[in-house]
């Protein structure tokens, strides 16, 4: 953040896209490039135009760019401040009511929000209070470089039990996909929903009222979790769809996929596979051209190692594209394939979604292909 106490580069300027639609008055796919000016040089405004406009269509969408100016009007001080100040002020108060649940529950569990250990105790405190420091436990990246990465206080990411910072399960568990399918049954949609944890964002306008919803629902959460609920009674239109599921408890069920996460340690294979040995065999364009042209065999996940890729793959979550177009399969990713397989015949309805992976109903089962540049 570039605020009022830090003063301009001297000699570079700073450019930053800003997905307008996303935090204030954009319609979808507005977005704005923001400029600061160094203190001994600006920007050229006829320069930047022009290749500004080599990325523009000539027959533009004029709302979009009447909300973007909007949305700049909107943000003008004084009243832009008081809005950002109120959704921060917001953001803060859910941490510290989410805190005070916790403790009333002592040494029972509740739903912890990831952030710092300490948090201001009324206000929005400071910036340096949201820096991610150089080994501190509550963030688990470990030796990040100083001052280099601060936490959005808006931005709040829901943890639930069951794996630690460390990448370590517990015995019992609570699968985020299951909270957020509860949450949605009672009027609240989480868009960002990982393995243990689902996010939020503090956008202005959220008020008091939409966030202690949350905080209620949640609490339900527990209630019905701890008695084990039958799926019927608590979540009626997943049920609906998949009547599998009609007499089993919501605890039950959370214990189910939880044990199938810890016995295929996916946490650690997610981040393995990121981090295995990526090996080009050609150019991405060559790659697509070959789907284009349908150069391709769409190859069964067995047999995908080796294999070079005609397409983006893209597992959800976390929403990271995991190979291009041109790259080989190895072994690490083949075997999350085949968990991936493996869990969405046996938990339909919590499907692991994976973009770039065909699903083929055969004899009256789904088999998973990617398409692969023909040998």
């Amino acid at each position: 953040g570039v605020g009022n106490s830090r003063s301009r580069n001297k000699h570079s300027m700073i450019f930053s896209t800003q997905s307008t639609h996303k935090l204030l008055a954009g319609l979808s796919q507005a977005s704005q490039i923001l400029v600061q000016d160094a203190e001994g040089d600006q920007i050229d405004r006829w320069m930047f135009n022009e290749a500004f406009l080599m990325h523009t269509s000539t027959s533009p969408q004029y709302a979009i760019i009447a909300s973007c100016d909007v949305a700049a009007a909107m943000m003008e001080a004084p009243g832009g401040t008081v809005l950002v100040e109120e959704s921060l002020a917001e953001a803060l108060d859910f941490r510290r009511a989410m805190r005070k649940v916790d403790a009333e529950y002592g040494d029972d569990w509740f739903f912890q929000v990831w952030g710092p250990d300490e948090l201001a105790e009324e206000g929005i405190g400071s910036r340096e209070d949201w820096m991610l420091r150089p080994n501190d436990h509550w963030h688990g990246f470990g030796a990040l470089a100083e001052n280099f990465n601060m936490l959005d206080p808006i931005k709040a990411t829901i943890v639930t039990p069951g794996l630690d910072v460390d990448g370590e399960f517990g015995e019992t568990g609570i699968p985020a996909a299951i909270v957020t399918k509860y949450l949605a049954e009672h009027g609240i949609i989480v868009e960002k929903t990982g393995l243990y944890s689902f996010f939020i964002m503090f956008t202005i306008g959220i008020t008091k009222g939409r966030w202690n919803s949350m905080v209620t629902e949640l609490q339900q959460f527990k209630d019905d979790y701890d008695n084990n609920q039958p799926l019927w009674r608590v979540l009626p239109e997943f049920v609906a769809q998949h009547p599998m599921y009609e007499r089993v408890g919501l605890r039950d069920l959370c214990q189910q996929i939880h044990s199938v996460y810890r016995a295929n340690d996916i946490a650690r294979l997610t981040t393995e596979m990121y981090l295995s040995s990526m090996e080009p065999a050609m150019k991405p364009s060559d790659a697509f051209a070959k789907l284009a042209h349908r150069k391709i065999d769409r190859v069964p996940v067995d047999e995908l190692e080796g294999r070079v890729t005609s397409i983006l793959l893209t597992p959800y979550p976390p929403g990271i594209p995991l190979l291009i177009p041109g790259e080989r399969f190895n072994r690490t990713i083949v075997n999350y394939l085949k968990f991936a397989r493996e869990f969405n015949e046996r938990f339909p309805g919590f499907h692991t979604d994976i973009h770039g992976l065909v699903g083929e109903t055969i004899n009256g089962r789904i088999e998973y292909f990617v398409d692969c540049v023909r040998d």
